[in-house]
């Protein structure tokens, strides 16, 4: 079993990654001597695959769980289906002392943790990701929440899980397009922290695609040792943990201006970097040959990097509704080379300007 530690020191925990570690949830669990009633909170996809073999594993282990089950996607990422968690948890009898388990991607990953943040004041949960973007980025680190109609993830605490239990096999159901959208996810950790690992990447595109078992887990490690590094260094992004925000300004400003429905958050990631990428060059932050090579793995994988027709006021009008933005500027993560990226205060007439200069909008 391979075992990253995050390291908060009294809250400190570990990210185990394993094969068939879905049926050793309960003893792991165990292990850890959680009391009161326990939950699952999952969704209408992942739960036919996996939510009733997760119960068996906690039932084998001694705990009386139950199972709670929302609608699937980011759409669903609201306030009304925060509520219907609440109502599920009181249902089941939760109290401070019970714990809640994530079981899916980043949506349910996002909504349980900032449910357990909030609910009584604060219960313990642990994450179970299944998808490839939240096994090796938003499952880890303490960021949950729900996001508003004005933009992504507007609401929402820095919470910490108890444990974050990574099952490689899960990968094997997931379609293809949602492969690649985590792949997104992986490809920032490269390009911010280590230049190696890109080429790695760029030498296994086709394992990622195939969901190959020895380059997943491998990609799924060294991702989590990046996140754990960035957030036991920096845990509410005062600081370094604000590169993991590569590619995600103007990722988040597309899904919000598409309305969620025609990228997933990987996509619109991806394209997020490519538009960086690019308007790192015109500022001459970084060669035109890194930021190519950075857009043709993203091409590469099957991501796309083409930025949507939107004007530029309206990318604007959408960034500034950005958490990272302070008065009437954004704190944004450029590139430098690959794998160094560096963060410049940009002020909204700038980001117009330099939207309007590089791709005509």
């Amino acid at each position: 079993m391979n075992t990253v530690t995050v390291d908060l020191g009294r809250r400190s925990y570990d990210i185990l990654i394993e094969e068939q570690l879905l049926d050793k949830a309960g003893a792991c669990i165990a292990g850890l001597r959680p009391q009161g009633a326990t939950a699952i909170v999952t969704n209408a996809t992942v739960a036919p695959l996996y939510a009733a073999r997760l119960a068996a594993a906690l039932t084998h282990a001694g705990f009386t769980t139950a199972v709670i089950e929302l609608p699937d996607g980011e759409q669903y990422k609201t306030h009304d289906q925060l509520q219907r968690l609440y109502s599920g948890m009181l249902a089941a009898g939760l109290d401070r002392q019970s714990l809640l388990i994530a079981l899916g991607g980043g949506v349910i990953g996002d909504m349980a943790g900032f449910a357990a943040a909030t609910y009584m004041r604060g219960v313990t949960f642990i994450q179970i990701p299944t998808t490839l973007l939240a096994q090796v980025d938003s499952s880890i680190g303490g960021k949950t929440g729900v996001n508003l109609p004005e933009g992504k993830n507007l609401v929402g605490a820095f919470y910490q899980p108890l444990m974050v239990l990574i099952d490689p096999q899960v990968l094997k159901t997931l379609p293809a397009r949602q492969l690649q959208s985590g792949a997104a996810e992986v490809v920032k950790s490269a390009i911010i922290h280590d230049a190696k690992f890109f080429d790695y990447l760029e030498q296994n595109t086709s394992g990622i695609a195939a969901a190959s078992m020895p380059v997943l887990k491998n990609v799924i490690a060294t991702c989590c040792s990046i996140k754990a590094l960035i957030t036991s260094r920096d845990e509410t992004e005062q600081g370094i943990r604000a590169f993991l925000n590569f590619g995600h300004t103007i990722g988040h400003a597309i899904e919000t201006l598409t309305e969620y429905a025609s990228y997933t958050h990987g996509e619109a990631v991806a394209i997020g970097m490519a538009a960086s990428a690019h308007l790192s060059c015109r500022l001459g932050l970084c060669k035109k040959s890194d930021a190519e090579r950075l857009i043709s793995l993203l091409r590469n994988i099957g991501l796309p990097t083409a930025l949507p027709c939107f004007s530029a006021p309206a990318y604007v009008d959408a960034v500034l509704k950005d958490k990272k933005k302070t008065a009437d500027a954004l704190n944004m993560v450029f590139m430098k080379e690959i794998g160094t990226v560096c963060i410049r205060t940009t002020a909204a007439q700038e980001l117009s300007e330099l939207l309007v200069n590089e791709f005509s909008l």
